[in-house]
C-alpha cells in the first residue's frame, strides 16, 4: 500500500447494528505494524489484513493499541468495530506474506459458512458472451461439464454441494473449485472476466 494511493473505506460512525453489516475475515494481525515501517517499533500501529465476506475485497485495518484480534475472527467493517480506527482497500501484493498464505483458508471459511449462496451460483450462472459461459470460468469446467450442469438444473435446482456432486458425476469437490477461482480473482488483476472479486476496482 502506498501513501499516495490508498482509498479510505467509507464507514458508519453511528455504531448501530445493521442486518446488512459489511463483515470480513481476519487473515493476519501485525501487533507492531509492518516490519518495514520506518517510524520504528514504538510508533507503529497494530494492523490487520482482512478479506470481505460479501464482496471479497481486501482491506488493511489500523487497530487500537491492545486490540484482541486473531486470525480467523470475523469483524464488522461497516458499521466498524470499536477496535478499528482506520481502514483502506488494498491489493493482493499489499498483504503480508502470512495473509497471502491464509487467504485460501479464509475463502474456504466464507464458502462453508454460507453454502446456499455459493450453490446458487451453479443454479443461476448465465452466459457472458455467445461463446463463453460464466461456469467455464471455474477451474476444470469445460463445455461438456457446463452443459451437464445446465441440463441437470433444468430438472430442479441444486440444494447443496452434496447434491450438486451427486447429480453431476464429473464435478468433483465443487467447494474447492469455487475457492480456487475466487483466490485467482484476488491474486490476478489482469483477468478479463470475474465472478466474485475485482480488487482493482477498489484502488
Amino acid at each position: 500500500m502506498t501513501d499516495t494511493d490508498p482509498k479510505r473505506a467509507e464507514t458508519d460512525d453511528s455504531g448501530t447494528d445493521r442486518a446488512d453489516a459489511v463483515e470480513a475475515v481476519v487473515c493476519d494481525v501485525l501487533p507492531n505494524g509492518r516490519p518495514d515501517d520506518r517510524r520504528g517499533h514504538f510508533e507503529s500501529e497494530p494492523l490487520a489484513f482482512v478479506l470481505g465476506v460479501q464482496t471479497f475485497e481486501l482491506r488493511e485495518l489500523v487497530l487500537e493499541e491492545g486490540a484482541r484480534v486473531t486470525i480467523g475472527d470475523r469483524l464488522s467493517l461497516d458499521p466498524p468495530e470499536a477496535t478499528i480506527t482506520e481502514q483502506y482497500h488494498i491489493g493482493y501484493d499489499d498483504l503480508s506474506g502470512a495473509a497471502q498464505s491464509e487467504l485460501e483458508y479464509a475463502v474456504e471459511e466464507i464458502i462453508e459458512a454460507d453454502e446456499a449462496r455459493f450453490v446458487e451460483f451453479f443454479n443461476d450462472a448465465q452466459g457472458i458472451t455467445t461463446r463463453l459461459h460464466s461456469l467455464n470460468l471455474l477451474p476444470g469446467i469445460g463445455n461438456k461439464l457446463r452443459n451437464d450442469i445446465i441440463d441437470e438444473r433444468r430438472r430442479g435446482p441444486f440444494a447443496d454441494f452434496e447434491e450438486l456432486q451427486e447429480r453431476i458425476g464429473g464435478l468433483h469437490r465443487p467447494r474447492e473449485v469455487l475457492r480456487d477461482r475466487i483466490v485467482e480473482e484476488l491474486c490476478d488483476d489482469d483477468l478479463k472476466y470475474r465472478i466474485w472479486a475485482d480488487p482493482a476496482s477498489d484502488r
